[in-house]
């Protein structure tokens, strides 16, 4: 028989870790949208701020949905596909820059 799991303060952490996370893109987001649709105001311009938009949903999702798991015992391992996603969300947003801002 396992013992109860003594959970301490990891959960609340990696709570934390996915909120600044989203809070990180959140901002850097917005401040491309801004200087996008500032100067590059056109379809392209509108292209990136969807890229950059529908990207940041999918990570707040991913990220909500990570959070809620972390009452189990033990939480479940993100997934291989969810990582890559994550991934995704990340590279989306420094390629939508460097094309945008240069």
């Amino acid at each position: 028989m396992r013992a109860p799991r003594d959970a301490g303060v990891q959960p609340e952490r990696t709570r934390l870790a996915w909120r600044r996370t989203t809070l990180a893109y959140t901002v850097a987001g917005a401040l491309l949208m801004r200087q996008v649709l500032a100067h590059h105001p056109g379809p392209a311009g509108y292209g990136a701020v969807a890229a950059v938009l529908v990207t940041g949903l999918l990570l707040a999702g991913l990220a909500h949905r990570r959070t809620g798991g972390l009452g189990a015992a033990p939480p479940a391992p993100l997934r291989p596909r969810a990582a890559g996603a994550v991934a995704l969300c990340t590279v989306v947003l420094a390629m939508v820059g460097m094309v945008m801002l240069r």
